[in-house]
């Protein structure tokens, strides 16, 4: 913990020379970006000097007790080390779970992409109902949705949609729900009620802004073509649509449900710098395979997270083994029970690591 700690007491000296620096203080990008990660660590950082105050007192009340012979002032020193360590017991707590809960990205709004997997039309249909778990969940906590690419199959199915949510502590709560969702159902076109296994894959990204990644436009290709699927007026007459490709990643967003070609570019910006940045994010988790090892598990698209089986009414968590009958409840959006308990089970596994 205090290895950690004296980690984060570094970055943010460094962060302050930044901050006091000329040519930062001329890019209002990088000391917007800069000032919002020091100020991020700022309470961690007190509380840590805090403990190290206390640490030095205690340290130099040893010291005397060694080189004291009065009886009375050995109990006086004893007891202001004892309540120097009780002091100490209260921060050392907070500063767990400060570093716990250390995660820059926790307050981002997100964009979610869910795409049907193995399964056919079955995959496309749980592809719509995840969709609207999501949107409920959403509402209910108050946040806002907004589409902003939809490739609809038939039967009221999707084969994948983008998505983003804006709100309070968005990312801290959704993060957990990156991976492939199972479920086991009789489909409506089967006679002889045999149960079907389909899969949806599910990526949650923070959601990044022009502060975190800046995009040359000499790193990008833009194509525009006709909008295609469903719709009303416009689809299949203007070329509306927009792709971007980031040559060197080869990153592609597209965007295509807005009948204005400006409308989709900027949504299709969003989607791009948001799949950058989760890059940039994944690269560096990588690099720290220690960190890796403390998860719960969030964002690898192939890991099986959950599965969802219609006949027992029943969802399965498979990272923590947690079960809940309740799935008419929670495709209703009443994710709360669910994600407290990824949430709870990621506090212990990082608890442990500390």
């Amino acid at each position: 913990m205090i290895e950690s700690l004296e980690n984060k007491k570094k970055r943010s000296e460094e962060l302050k020379v930044l901050l006091s620096d000329e040519n930062v203080l001329k890019d209002r990008s990088a000391y917007q970006r800069y000032a919002k990660e020091l100020a991020s660590m700022s309470d961690m950082i007190e509380k840590y000097d805090l403990y190290m105050s206390y640490e030095k007192e205690k340290a130099s009340l040893n010291a005397m007790l060694k080189d004291k012979h009065e009886p009375d002032f050995i109990e006086l020193a004893k007891a202001e080390v004892k309540e120097i360590e009780i002091k100490q017991k209260k921060i050392k707590s907070e500063l767990e779970n400060l570093l716990i809960e250390d995660d820059p990205d926790a307050s981002r709004n997100i964009i979610m992409e869910i795409r049907a997997g193995t399964g056919g039309l079955e995959a496309s249909l749980f592809a719509a109902d995840l969709f609207r778990m999501y949107a409920k969940y959403a509402q209910d906590n108050g946040w806002k949705v907004d589409v902003m690419n939809t490739s609809p199959s038939e039967a009221g199915g999707i084969k994948e949609i983008i998505f983003s949510i804006e709100g309070h502590n968005i990312f801290k709560k959704l993060k957990y729900e990156s991976g492939t969702h199972r479920v086991q159902r009789v489909p409506s076109t089967e006679a002889q009620g045999r149960i079907h296994t389909s899969a949806v894959t599910v990526a949650v990204l923070p959601e990044a802004e022009e502060v975190d990644i800046k995009i040359d436009p000499k790193d990008i290709r833009v194509d525009v073509y006709r909008s295609s699927g469903c719709g009303g007026q416009s689809v299949n007459t203007t070329d509306s649509a927009v792709r971007i490709t980031h040559i060197s990643t080869d990153i592609i967003a597209t965007c295509q449900d807005e009948r204005s070609q400006h409308k989709n570019k900027v949504k299709a910006m969003k989607i791009l710098r948001s799949r950058l940045f989760e890059k940039y994010r994944q690269d560096q988790i990588d690099k720290i395979t220690q960190q890796r090892r403390s998860q719960v598990g969030s964002g690898d698209r192939s890991q099986k997270i959950r599965t969802y089986n219609f006949p027992d009414r029943r969802v399965t968590d498979h990272r923590i083994g947690f079960t809940l009958h309740k799935l008419e409840a929670i495709l209703q959006g009443n994710l709360d029970e669910m994600i407290n308990a990824l949430i709870d089970a990621d506090r212990k596994k990082k608890l442990e690591n500390l």
